[in-house]
């Protein structure tokens, strides 16, 4: 092939390398967090089946259980059949209920969903109308009394740990005045207080990169175009500013998404809710870890996934910049 053929040649797409690379990184990391929640059952100190059937079992009823875990078997072998479990859907048996672990994270699971979902709903619903407000109030060095009380009350706020958000929703609102309920997921009400304990330190972190971002985007030469133009302040806030504005926020919104769906382990603890972070507290304490180490798993995974659904919809938003930089 001479020169001038690989000069005419057309270049190779680069949504396949895109698609290539971040696979490969996806793999690769699902493949150190298998072996993370593997690890774990066996550096956790202690027998977790005489932990399971209590410190007065007999030794010969404790060998048995090992022996039906495969507990006693040399521990690449052990690895081997946990990677085979993982990709026939075993993923062991609870030491407490004997029941199958997938049928414990199936139960607990849409409910941990349901709510990271809307609590990141809430978070953006809240952030992007706040911070484009505040951007606009702000711009050009305009509003600094305003400008000093948003950024120091939502520094304060997103500092707040969310349990701690949870346990002053449930006194003021579940205790004092008695308006909802503080456990459980029986009715549309049990949402609102994980959810706003959840929402709202992600919603004030979004809302000051909006802000900053909205600020940034209004002194832009096609803002100004727009403004020659014109057009009514309403078009130009909505249809030119702000969604170059929300891209940016974009990246920082999908690890905040990650943040909620860790988070949900200590918020659900608060209100008794049926998900699967009261479930792998539980767990741990009765020393059950093959629920534990599943659920780990079913975390990590998450936020893998969660990650990559960012980096491609950064990559139809920006394809340029986000594909030669991936």
């Amino acid at each position: 092939m001479t020169a001038a053929t690989v000069a005419l040649a057309p270049p190779a797409n680069p949504w396949v390398g895109f698609g290539a690379r971040r696979l490969g990184r996806l793999l690769v990391s699902l493949w150190v967090l298998v072996t993370a929640s593997f690890a774990m059952i066996h550096l956790i100190p202690g027998d977790p089946v005489r932990g399971a059937l209590g410190p007065t079992a007999p030794a010969d009823l404790v060998e048995a259980r090992r022996h039906a875990l495969g507990l006693d078997d040399p521990l690449p072998v052990q690895y081997l059949h946990y990677l085979q479990g993982l990709f026939t859907g075993d993923l062991g048996t609870s030491l407490q209920s004997r029941l199958p672990v997938a049928d414990v994270v199936a139960q607990r699971l849409p409910a941990t969903l349901m709510l990271a979902v809307l609590a990141f709903l809430t978070a953006v619903v809240i952030a992007i109308p706040l911070g484009v407000a505040m951007g606009v109030a702000t711009r050009r060095g305009r509003g600094h009394r305003t400008e000093v009380a948003f950024t120091s009350t939502s520094t304060v706020v997103a500092t707040i740990p969310d349990f701690l958000i949870g346990v002053a929703l449930v006194y003021v609102f579940g205790i004092l005045l008695g308006w909802l309920p503080i456990a459980g997921n029986d009715t549309a009400a049990s949402y609102v207080l994980p959810v706003i304990s959840l929402a709202i330190g992600p919603a004030a972190i979004l809302a000051r990169i909006v802000r900053v971002e909205m600020s940034a985007v209004l002194e832009a030469d096609f803002v100004r175009t727009a403004r020659a133009k014109r057009l009514p302040s309403r078009t130009v806030y909505l249809r030119h500013a702000l969604p170059n504005a929300v891209t940016g926020a974009l990246t920082i919104g999908g690890l905040l998404l990650s943040a909620m769906v860790a988070g949900t382990v200590l918020v659900e603890n608060v209100f008794a809710w049926p998900g699967l972070g009261s479930t792998i507290v539980q767990s741990i304490l009765t020393k059950d870890y093959p629920v534990v180490q599943a659920i780990v798993l079913v975390y990590g995974v998450g936020v893998l996934l969660t990650n990559l659904v960012v980096d491609v919809v950064l990559a139809l938003l920006d394809p340029r910049s986000t594909i030669r930089e991936a």
